[in-house]
């Protein structure tokens, strides 16, 4: 079987993915990638092949390709999604049906907010699935216009979830107001870091008797919010715990100046090694870092800025495994609140526990592979009939 992922061009976008394309190699299926040129060596790195196709930018530096995109916070999302769902939709759909006759693909995966993958299918007559983080939100996902007349599709013909989606979730982490579709299957979230980092010296030697927490902010514009960071920092460093902050390659740990010696400061610390280590975790709320701190019974507190972190802060919250401190009230009073609070309360600890089993009971990637094999057996008899 000929696998063709697609991908927008983030590491947020692209690693969800990671789990489904090593379950489908590791089943002796030939996989491959398709995004954003510039985005080719993260793909590379991870061991994959990988054709350019879609508009060529970095979502990491999104405002210098499309000027109109404002920096993050709560008026990004809705620009995006105009991008994601009409321009972008259709370059990557262009793209992807130039390359299919030299890569044939007999299934297309793509993640939750690439929408090129699903309308190229459609016109290939294989079948597509959605796989990985996926959001239900009903903004989201409806019909697909201005790619459906550009390409001359039917509207009931183009959907993410038509044949199957793949959801790297706990089941109660859909919301009661979202649609979940009939196609959907839960997979049991693996994120690539836990289990797989060597240990770390220095880690060995922390102060048991203080609580670790971890700050990050993900890998993406978001790290570079104003004042973010230094308002967690802030709030925190005077407390009794171990402060442990990543700030990813955008942001140069010196900027923040001396802390005191209970204070950690890096641009990249592994999440296999520092998770397992963790009390508590305060992030902007991507669904990588939740997953992972949920799959090993971590709370949160969590920062939302765009995207879809106000919408996973609210879960977290209505389930009872972390609080949230939104764009308006970040201030390092009310960030260190929410962190006192969370590690005062043991119901967090609790809830957070039967959100893992929950995960734990799921079925895994090898599920997930039979699911799609399944699904390109049919579809290809169907072709053959």
């Amino acid at each position: 079987m000929r696998v063709l992922f697609t991908t927008q061009p983030g590491i947020g976008h692209f690693r969800p993915l990671v789990p489904f394309a090593r379950a489908l190699e590791k089943a002796g299926h030939a996989v491959a990638f398709a995004c954003a040129a510039s985005f080719h060596p993260e793909v590379r790195a991870s061991g994959f092949t990988c054709h350019a196709a879609g508009y060529d930018y970095r979502l990491a530096e999104v405002s210098k390709t499309f000027p109109d995109i404002p920096p993050p916070g709560p008026d990004r999302a809705p620009k995006m999604l105009a991008l994601w769902r009409g321009a972008a939709a259709i370059s990557m759909a262009r793209d992807l049906l130039a390359l299919a006759p030299q890569l044939a693909p007999d299934v297309i995966i793509h993640e939750n907010f690439e929408f090129g993958a699903s309308i190229a299918a459609e016109r290939l007559g294989v079948p597509h699935v959605a796989a990985g983080a996926l959001w239900f939100r009903p903004e989201a996902f409806g019909p697909l216009e201005p790619a459906i007349r550009e390409l001359d599709l039917l509207p009931e013909a183009v959907g993410q979830f038509r044949h199957l989606a793949l959801a790297a979730m706990p089941p109660r982490w859909v919301a009661e107001d979202e649609q979940l579709p009939e196609t959907a299957r839960f997979i049991q979230p693996e994120h690539l870091d836990v289990g797989a980092a060597p240990a770390l010296e220095w880690l060995e030697r922390l102060p048991p008797e203080r609580p670790v927490v971890h700050a990050t902010m993900g890998t993406t514009e978001v790290n570079r919010s104003p004042g973010l960071y230094e308002a967690i920092i802030a709030g925190l460093r005077e407390e009794p715990i171990t402060l442990i902050v990543a700030t990813g390659h955008e942001r140069d740990p010196a900027e923040f100046g001396p802390q005191p010696p209970h204070v950690r400061i890096e641009r990249f610390i592994p999440h296999g090694a520092l998770l397992p280590r963790c009390q508590l975790v305060v992030t902007h709320g991507g669904h990588g870092t939740l997953m992972a701190c949920f799959g090993l019974g971590i709370p949160v507190v969590v920062l939302p800025v765009n995207a879809d972190q106000p919408r996973n802060s609210a879960r977290c919250e209505a389930l009872g495994v972390g609080r949230a401190v939104g764009a308006p009230h970040r201030t390092p009073e009310s960030i260190r609140a929410a962190v006192r609070a969370v590690l005062a309360d043991p119901s967090y600890l609790r809830n957070v526990a039967s959100l893992r089993a929950e995960i734990a009971a799921l079925p895994g990637l090898d599920e997930a592979t039979r699911l799609i094999e399944q699904l390109a057996a049919e579809s290809s008899k169907k072709r053959s009939s």
